[in-house]
């Protein structure tokens, strides 16, 4: 029987990548992103790649609390329990300086892309899940060994640990696993605003133990086996997947 899966940050990157494996599933895939017009490309997309694909675009900035009854409706029209949630959409907000204001509006930012987004699909639709079901959010190495501009994005990529950890006690009862996956540097994603500099992206692929930048593929690969009953036993972990980069610079 199909499930009904959502992922949030859906129009490009991991979150596209992750989509289309569920796709391939033949699950009933709902695609969440705020750009509407990218978002109904990524899913026109992995409709003519999967044949049979059964993909929805659903255009919602999740930032914003009012997007949770949205979200609800549509899901509740499409009359199926969700029986997995990822939740990709995050992002590097941009570096504002070292003035104070500056430095706080990159925190708040850093928290509403990458907190709150996951925050409000998660508590939208965890009435809406099926018993059995899985909920993975997106970390970052950066939790682990800090980010650039003010620190903002890895402090945010961190809070989404506890919730982890809170939400798999939560849920446990009715053998909904939650877990965080944490990657390292993954190319052909839009996490960086643009093009990484070629010294920085050398520097990031050496710092691997297999020598090669992550692809969207192998995120949405792991994702794919955290919502599969081969990995309903997994909870309350963050996993990295980062090709076994080394603490460094």
């Amino acid at each position: 029987m199909s499930r009904l899966i959502v992922v949030t940050g859906a129009s490009a990157g991991i979150g596209k990548a992750t989509a289309r494996r569920f796709a391939e599933n033949e699950d009933k895939v709902l695609l969440i992103a705020r750009g509407e017009q990218r978002l109904r490309q990524a899913a026109e997309e992995i409709a003519s790649d999967v044949p049979g694909a059964d993909v929805e675009p659903l255009a919602l900035d999740l930032s914003d609390a009012a997007s949770a009854e949205i979200l609800r409706d549509r899901v509740r029209r499409t009359g199926l329990p969700v029986g997995g949630l990822l939740c990709c959409a995050g992002a590097v907000p941009p570096s504002g300086g070292e003035e104070p204001v500056s430095v706080l509006t990159e925190w708040q930012d850093a928290y509403r892309s990458n907190v709150l987004t996951a925050v409000v699909a998660v508590e939208s639709l965890v009435p809406l899940m099926a018993d059995g079901g899985g909920i993975v959010l997106y970390s970052s190495i950066a939790a682990y060994r800090g980010s650039g501009g003010t620190g903002g994005y890895g402090a945010a990529k961190a809070a989404l640990h506890s919730y982890v950890h809170f939400l798999a006690t939560r849920l446990g009862p009715r053998d909904i696993n939650v877990n965080a996956i944490a990657p390292g540097y993954v190319a052909d994603t839009d996490l960086f605003g643009g093009e990484l500099p070629a010294a920085r992206e050398s520097m990031l692929v050496r710092q691997t133990v297999l020598g090669r930048a992550g692809a969207p593929a192998d995120v949405a690969g792991l994702g794919f086996y955290l919502c599969s009953p081969a990995g309903g036993y997994v909870t309350s972990q963050i996993v990295q997947i980062n090709g076994g980069s080394q603490h460094g610079v």
